[in-house]
């Protein structure tokens, strides 16, 4: 229940000196602590008393959390408290994760993304987060530090719920990592809010091509939503129709019919679910002819 009386409630801060340190508080404290990163969207939950933690963990500082690089075979790693303007400036994500530089630019305002990051985007596990959609069509891996060490974790399947991950006590985010997009990768990811300036999508489309001589039609498509389902939603339909065949306006109109059919969206204050299923037929179809007329310039 929304707080009627908002204000930030007590808590200890908890500056841990190593990630060994930390996932072994965090595990000693399951429900009473979380990491700390940007914070944009911590503080306002506990603000509203939609979280009461007692302990916020520092983990910014630790190594490789601000980590950013880019290498040409092995693609690229975000550190966990890399805020996502220092992110867009790094020109290799303009060169060749244009998609993720796209939903980036659309996460509330500019001061925002000062301080809001990518992987907070993610581990918030929002069905509404912007950049989530990009990093699953890129096929982002979660790199995680838990009680027994390093692993790393497959963003499918990552998500279970709004709120839910499969992060275990203990865990910590400390990157997401892509792999090397193949060559002419088009990207492109349209969100509709009720303004253009820091507000939650109604919906969201993140749709990735690429030319592809092993499709009938010659081209792979990739599309995932937002805001529709109670998780980011790949809709693994639309690959398998624009793969068939030859692509043409009608098939374009049967694979953004698909996307309608696959979301499960909810009636909130921000739309309808009959609103939002009528959008992603209309914004698919709209995002899919962009990225069509991209890849045949």
């Amino acid at each position: 229940m929304l707080n009627p009386h908002p204000g930030l409630p007590e808590f200890e801060y908890i500056k841990p000196a190593s990630l060994v340190e930390a996932s072994q508080f965090l595990a000693q404290h399951v429900g009473e602590a979380r990491p700390l990163l940007g914070g944009t969207d911590t503080f306002v939950r506990m603000r509203d008393g939609f979280w009461k933690d007692k302990f916020l963990v520092d983990v910014k500082g630790l190594p490789g959390m601000t980590d950013l690089s880019f290498d040409p075979l092995k693609g690229l790693r975000v550190g966990a408290a890399v805020p996502m303007n220092r992110m867009l400036a790094l020109p290799e994500i303009t060169q060749y994760y244009p998609l993720l530089a796209e939903a980036a630019n659309t996460v509330a305002s500019y001061q925002l993304r000062s301080r809001a990051t990518v992987v907070g985007n993610i581990c918030n596990a929002s069905p509404a987060g912007d950049t989530i959609g990009a990093c699953i069509l890129y096929d982002g891996m979660l790199e995680v530090h838990g009680v027994d060490g390093l692993r790393d974790e497959p963003l499918a399947g990552f998500f279970k719920g709004p709120g839910k991950t499969a992060l275990k006590p203990g865990d910590i985010v400390t990157a997401v990592k892509l792999p090397v997009p193949p060559v002419g990768n088009v990207g492109h990811y349209i969100k509709l809010g009720r303004n253009k300036l820091s507000d939650l999508s109604i919906v969201g489309i993140s749709i990735l091509a690429r030319a592809d001589k092993q499709a009938a039609s010659g081209y792979h498509f990739r599309v995932a939503l937002a805001s529709v389902a109670p998780i980011p939603l790949e809709v693994k339909a639309v690959t398998d129709v624009l793969k068939s065949e030859k692509i043409t306006p009608e098939l374009l109109d049967k694979a953004a019919q698909s996307a309608m059919d696959a979301c499960n969206p909810i009636d909130d204050v921000r739309g309808s679910a009959r609103y939002r299923k009528m959008m992603v037929r209309n914004l698919v179809r709209r995002g899919l002819d962009h990225v069509w007329q991209k890849l045949n310039q």
